[in-house]
C-alpha cells in the first residue's frame, strides 16, 4: 500500500535512538522528508550516519531539548529553511523513571511532568500554524499502556503519562477544526537499547532471548515476548498519511495483547 508520504515533510522528536530513530528510517523510505533532534548532537550524528549516506537530500538532523521552547522554535524554523513545510509531527522524545511515590522526589515529579506535557505542547505550538497551512496536519504522540495501567515502580511516569493521555485528546478535538488530526500510540514492551543494557546489567546467565521471555511472562504479555521497533515505525507511518484521514482522537496500543482495562 502506498502511503502516499512522499515529499511530505515530517519532523520526529527523539530521534538518534530506539523507536524515533527506527520512525524517522521508516519515513524516509517512504519517501518523506524528515527533521529529526536530539540533545546530545554528537551522538544523533553518529546514529544518522548510515541513513543520511543513503538519504541525506531527505534527512535534515538538528539539536534540541524539547523543554526549552526556544530551541524549539530554531528546530522548526530550520525545518521550514531547509523543506518549505510542515506536514507531520511525532513527539517521541522521552522516557521512563523508575521510582515509587516513597522515592520520588519533588524536583523528579517535577521532571517527569515537565517532559511529558512540554516534550508535547512546544513541539505543537511552535508548528501549529505550518500543520494547519498544510491541509492535512498530523500529529502522532508516543505514549505508553502504562498510562492507563499504572505499574507501583513507575507511579510518576505512570502519572505523567495518564494526563498526557487526556492532553492529547484533548488536543485531537481543538485541533480538528484546523485541519490537524492527534493520535497516540500507546507502546508495551518494546526491546529498544533500555532493555538491552537492563539484561546485560542483570549478571544473567540467560541469553538475551531466554531473559526477555521471562520478562513478557512476568509482564502478563499474551504474545510472550517483547515488541520490536520495526512492529511500531508502520503504525506511526500509517497515521500520519492521508490513508488515516479519518483518524483522529485514537490510541493504539502496540504490547502484544497487555491490557487491564476494557
Amino acid at each position: 500500500m502506498d502511503l502516499e508520504l512522499r515529499d511530505r515533510v515530517i519532523i520526529v522528536t527523539g530521534g538518534s535512538n530506539g523507536i524515533g530513530l527506527k520512525v524517522v528510517r521508516t519515513l524516509v523510505e517512504e519517501g518523506a522528508r524528515v527533521v529529526t533532534c536530539a540533545r546530545d548532537e554528537a551522538r544523533m550524528k553518529e546514529a544518522l550516519a548510515p541513513l543520511m549516506a543513503e538519504h541525506g537530500d531527505q534527512l535534515l538532523a538538528h539539536p534540541c531539548d524539547v523543554v526549552e521552547a526556544s530551541t524549539v522554535n530554531e528546530l522548526v524554523d530550520a525545518a521550514v529553511q531547509r523543506f518549505g513545510t510542515i506536514d507531520g509531527l511525532v513527539c517521541n522524545a522521552g522516557r521512563s523513571r523508575i521510582s515509587t511515590f516513597a522515592t520520588t522526589t519533588d524536583d523528579d515529579w517535577r521532571d517527569e511532568l515537565e517532559l511529558k506535557f512540554w516534550g508535547v505542547l512546544n513541539p505543537v505550538r511552535a508548528a501549529h500554524a505550518h500543520l494547519h497551512d498544510s491541509g492535512n496536519g498530523s500529529i502522532v504522540v508516543m505514549n505508553a499502556i502504562l498510562a492507563r495501567q499504572p505499574e507501583p515502580r513507575l507511579v510518576a511516569s505512570a502519572a505523567a503519562r495518564a494526563g498526557l493521555l487526556n492532553l492529547t485528546r484533548s488536543l485531537a478535538t481543538e485541533l480538528a477544526a484546523d485541519g490537524i488530526r492527534v493520535n497516540t500510540v500507546s507502546l508495551g514492551l518494546i526491546a529498544t537499547g533500555q532493555w538491552r543494557r537492563r539484561f546485560e546489567e542483570s549478571g544473567t546467565e540467560l541469553t538475551w532471548e531466554q531473559w526477555s521471555t521471562e520478562l513478557a511472562a512476568d509482564r502478563g504479555v499474551p504474545l510472550g515476548r517483547l515488541g520490536t521497533t520495526s512492529e511500531v515505525a508502520p503504525t506511526v507511518a500509517f497515521l500520519l498519511s492521508r490513508r488515516s484521514s479519518y483518524t483522529t482522537g485514537a490510541s493504539i496500543d502496540i504490547g502484544g495483547g497487555v491490557a487491564r482495562y476494557v
